[in-house]
């Protein structure tokens, strides 16, 4: 595999083209398939505090979106792997269908494990939208029009930040969350409707050899060890399950190094392998920016602000990664690279100095300490937004023959692990440095110091990733 990328020389397409008559069905199903995904992130994130409240279960907060990232694995996964006539648009179709029957449960649910379940179903219908959404794109666009329809993704989510707080703020305000969960069934039908009529069939290229079971499972039972971690007191049980995840992630990997059924494209395991960096960095980004889980809770504990409010602010990170989406969506070799490494750069230093602004008591509900955690918020996503469609641009160039369905299902797996990682980390880390116990504002206030402090390494580690990416190279120059 080469470490260049050759290219056309010309200039990056429009946004708008994805508008055009030949493309706006397929632009409008898969923007909807990742928007209903991004409105229900913002949705859950803000109406979590009152779920807790209503239905207890603290301990278990970082489980929602734990579990939630944990079954898209499995999603995601199925997208290349899927039985020999199993059509992409089907998939769609059955994603669209379990997001749905997810959202109807969290609904109905009496218990906070019984909302975990609910969220468990939810992301097995995610991972199929948000993979498929990649996986479409090669379907539905020509290649000039890859980068630009990755864009697109940004675009879904600059309109969740809206969508998303609005309804789970109003929701959480009247302590009528189950009917904000209500409101995604009916959407999740239409599309399951719409889909075999406005996408194409996509047959794709599948893998041939078997399931990579054995992989999966020790993934998810590691994410699940990790989660369990950030629920259990005795800090030498901990320890144990958080050095049992440890283990399963290094057998997964020792696994998938020889395996003939494999999670991730040839060559992936190496790091020496350009790809495997994309997919790190994919990673490593995604970990840090999950202590995102946290604000609405520490903005709500700590500067007093409502759930509507603290809904709006948090949205703030998605609206700052699609702001430098459109931004940056033109940038082609070195100049796209570069903005991969200063955006790890921003996200690293961003999450950092939030434990200088939103982790420190505001009584009185002070204007600049609240709006310099904000700054910060915004530009934690702003960060991961520079590079991101740059990254996911390189996955679909870097793909072997053969391998670009896999290739594209490993963009969604790796954005799921990065998730499901930082959220379980992030319990770990607010569970063992005083949330639940003292509690309350103290309890508070230290767990989001470290929350923060710990958390910005991985998009640091991102930076050292992102300088040995390689570089497009213009197949036009002299």
């Amino acid at each position: 595999m080469s470490d260049s990328i050759t290219v056309p020389k010309e200039a990056a397409p429009r946004l708008a083209s994805l508008f055009s008559r030949a493309y706006l069905f397929g632009t409008l199903m898969l923007g909807g398939g990742i928007m209903l995904h991004a409105v229900e992130t913002y949705i859950t994130a803000t109406l979590m505090p009152s779920i807790v409240r209503d239905i207890g279960g603290l301990p278990l907060f970082a489980w929602a979106t734990t579990i939630y990232v944990a079954a898209s694995v499995l999603g995601s996964t199925f997208v290349a792997v899927r039985p020999e006539g199993v059509t992409l648009n089907r998939c769609y179709v059955f994603g669209a269908a379990l997001f749905g029957i997810g959202s109807l449960v969290c609904a109905i649910a009496p218990t906070m494990e019984t909302v975990l379940v609910g969220r468990a179903i939810q992301g097995l219908g995610a991972g199929f939208l948000v993979a498929l959404g990649y996986a479409f794109i090669r379907f539905v666009y020509p290649e000039p029009l890859w980068s630009t329809a990755s864009t697109l993704y940004a675009a879904a989510w600059g309109i969740a930040t809206f969508l998303g707080p609005t309804i789970g703020g109003v929701f959480a305000a009247g302590s009528a969350w189950r009917e904000a969960f209500a409101l995604l069934v009916p959407l999740s039908i239409l599309i399951a409707l719409a889909a075999p009529r406005l996408l194409p069939s996509g047959e794709g290229e599948r893998v041939t050899t078997r399931t990579p079971f054995a992989q999966i499972l020790l993934l998810v039972t590691s994410v699940i060890l990790l989660s369990l971690a950030s629920s259990v007191s005795e800090p030498a049980l901990r320890g144990l399950l958080a050095g049992a995840a440890v283990v399963g992630v290094t057998a997964a990997i020792a696994i998938e190094r020889h395996a003939e059924a494999r999670l991730l494209p040839a060559g992936t395991i190496r790091l020496a392998s350009p790809l495997a960096r994309v997919y790190l960095i994919m990673l490593m980004l995604l970990v840090t920016v999950c202590s995102d889980i946290y604000i609405p809770y520490f903005l709500q504990v700590l500067h007093g602000v409502t759930p509507l409010v603290s809904g709006y602010l948090v949205a703030l990170l998605a609206l700052g990664w699609t702001a430098a989406a459109f931004a940056t969506a033109r940038l082609r070799g070195r100049s796209a690279n570069r903005v991969i490494v200063a955006g790890a750069a921003m996200e690293a230093l961003a999450t950092a100095l939030l434990v200088f602004t939103l982790a420190r008591h505001n009584p009185e509900g002070g204007l600049l300490p609240l709006a310099t955690a904000t700054v910060f918020i915004f530009l934690m996503g702003f960060g991961i937004g520079m590079g991101w469609a740059h990254l996911v641009t390189h996955v679909l160039h870097l793909a072997p023959a053969g391998e670009t369905d896999k290739a594209s299902a490993a963009i969604t797996t790796m954005q799921a692990l990065g998730a499901a990682f930082g959220a379980a980390l992030a319990g770990i880390i607010v569970n063992s440095t005083g949330l639940v116990k003292p509690g309350g504002i103290e309890g508070a206030s230290t767990a989001a110091h470290w929350l923060y402090a710990l958390l910005a390494l991985p998009a640091a580690l991102a930076i050292l990733l992102a300088v040995r990416l390689p570089h497009e190279r213009a197949a036009a120059l002299d």
